[in-house]
């Protein structure tokens, strides 16, 4: 059985930091590409950034500049660095496993909230 578990998660205020991680269980994530998505309170499931098998990554633009992807394919693990964290960065964040643009797992998410 797979299982993706976030954990990082927290309140911050603005301009402060947090690194998010993705472990997985049951699935080798060198084989996918992984993703971070972010759902704000009464908005869409937005992608934040993804990155290959290869360590390729994309960013959403309001975060280009300010968060990180990467993933250690030894502990099969994923991170966010978060940087200069925004109010409107205020979300759950979701890791995912994707193959062909489709997603095939989720995990449950985890809290990430910026105020001061």
């Amino acid at each position: 059985q797979v299982q993706l578990v976030e954990s990082g998660g927290g309140q911050v205020q603005p301009g402060e930091s947090l690194r998010l991680s993705c472990a997985a269980s049951g699935l080798i994530f060198s084989h996918y590409v992984l993703g971070w998505y972010r759902q704000a309170p009464g908005k869409q499931r937005e992608l934040v950034a993804d990155i290959t098998s290869s360590g390729s990554s994309t960013y959403v633009d309001s975060v280009k500049g300010r968060f990180t992807v990467s993933r250690d394919y030894a502990k099969n693990t994923m991170s966010l660095q978060m940087n200069s964290l925004k109010p409107e960065d205020t979300a759950v964040y979701f890791c995912s496993v994707k193959i062909g643009g489709n997603i095939l797992y989720w995990g449950k998410g985890t809290q990430v909230t910026v105020s001061s």
